[in-house]
């Protein structure tokens, strides 16, 4: 436990301190050459790629349209309604973000309007690492949908002698997607990002991955031209804020959720009662113990504090300053305290609002920003699958009048031919 009155600015500071993400030379140089193999050799890369790193005896590109129809009767009815259920409440919250269209005169005779066009094209990456992830195909499966992409093309990992699960298809069939393309990694971001015979080039790419997925979105969108990726990323983290009030069992099981996502993922709980501290500090102990990922949760809890603070206030204070991805609020009257959230991707607000609940069927989207990004980017959101632009309609008389703003200022920065585009128009307003 830390006592925050009593820290040193450097104790302090520590505690704030994400585990850094290793990114190392060795890691852009593999992911360089994953990129020019995908380039000049194109599926036949993303095969041996397969072979190599997802030990695939018999790899393929592209999952049949008729296993992404058939996905449903692979399933036990009660993930299956699990799935469904999600999906409807993720649509319902996503729906809601539609945008519309904007209009107005800003003075007579001048029309300016706002408008919305969905990206043509869009890649989404699951990761496969120990399990099926069927909640990452909701999240940005349903905000393609919903924005009418005209492709959407999803790549998954499938390792050994494994089969793509059916909770993955059953999830992307929901969401209407039917290019999906079983290789992971560098390579498959770099399918999307450049096109292969059978993988269709994108617009953007959304998802989560490792070292080397973020590293091939990140160079792949330095390096083509109109390639766009969503959100840098980082590991996972979670910060509860807590009274005197709030109940040990429930913080610690909230830690643990996170803390098992991967060992650089990072928890911290902000309370101002020492005894539900130590109360907490037992509860992890004895919850850890019964988790099946117990070693991952152990190694990111060293990554971890639990802190003493003088007033609830100096806690929002201080998640303000971290910037947490997901921001739980076990608070009395936990609403009135809304107000003073700052720089959070996700917040869940109350004792029976555990950060699990938007992890899989809430409806909010958790694809969110980490590593203290939410001080600047946003949760995903619908409006991550659009594009803006913006419409003028200008009347002669409208130009006449508005051309007393534009000469004077196109004339002081010395641009004659913008000024003449408007003086030829002046000079035959009346023919």
């Amino acid at each position: 436990m830390l006592n925050w009155q009593l820290a040193s600015k450097q104790q302090q500071a520590q505690c704030l301190t994400r585990p850094a993400i290793a990114v190392s030379d060795k890691v852009k140089l593999v992911v360089e050459q994953i990129v020019e193999r995908v380039k000049a050799e194109g599926d036949k890369a993303l095969l041996e790629l397969s072979q190599q790193f997802d030990d695939r005896a018999n790899p393929r590109v592209l999952v049949s349209e008729q296993e992404i129809q058939d996905s449903g009767s692979l399933l036990k009815p009660e993930l299956k309604s699990a799935i469904e259920q999600a999906y409807a409440n993720i649509r319902c919250f996503h729906q809601l973000q539609q945008p519309t269209a904007k209009s107005i005169e800003t003075q007579p005779g001048v029309t300016c309007e706002l408008r919305y066009q969905a990206i043509e094209s869009v890649g989404l990456y699951i990761p496969g690492g120990s399990a099926p992830l069927p909640s990452s195909v909701l999240m940005q499966g349903v905000c393609a949908q919903l924005s009418g992409a005209n492709k959407v093309v999803l790549a998954t990992p499938v390792k050994g002698a494994q089969t793509i699960n059916p909770a993955i298809l059953y999830a992307a069939n929901l969401c209407g997607i039917n290019t999906i393309i079983e290789c992971g990694g560098a390579g498959a971001i770099a399918a999307m990002a450049l096109g292969t015979e059978s993988v269709p080039k994108v617009n953007k790419i959304f998802g989560p991955g490792n070292s080397f997925v973020t590293m091939a979105k990140q160079l792949l969108s330095q390096t083509v031209p109109g390639l766009a990726i969503d959100m840098p990323a980082g590991p996972s983290e979670v910060l509860v804020i807590a009274d005197e009030r709030a109940n040990p069992q429930f913080i610690a099981a909230d830690l643990l959720s996170q803390a098992e996502h991967g060992e650089d993922s990072q928890v911290i709980l902000l309370c101002n009662s020492e005894t539900v501290i130590k109360e907490t500090q037992a509860e992890l102990d004895k919850q850890l113990s019964q988790l099946s990922r117990a070693n991952i949760a152990e190694q990111a809890l060293q990554n971890s504090t639990l802190v003493l603070v003088e007033s609830i206030e100096q806690a929002f204070a201080i998640s303000a300053e971290y910037g947490p991805e997901h921001l739980i609020l076990q608070l009395a009257d936990a609403n009135s305290y809304l107000p003073l959230v700052k720089n959070a991707g996700s917040v869940f607000v109350g004792d029976y609002t555990p950060e699990s609940a938007g992890d899989y069927a809430s409806g909010t989207n958790h694809v969110l920003p980490t590593y203290g990004y939410s001080k600047t980017y946003s949760s995903l959101n619908l409006m991550d699958f659009y594009k803006a632009y913006t419409v003028q309609t200008i009347t002669k008389q409208g130009l006449f009048n508005l051309s007393q703003a534009i000469l004077p200022l196109a004339e002081a920065e010395g641009l004659d031919g913008h000024a003449n585009a408007v003086r030829m128009r002046l000079e035959s307003r009346n023919d």
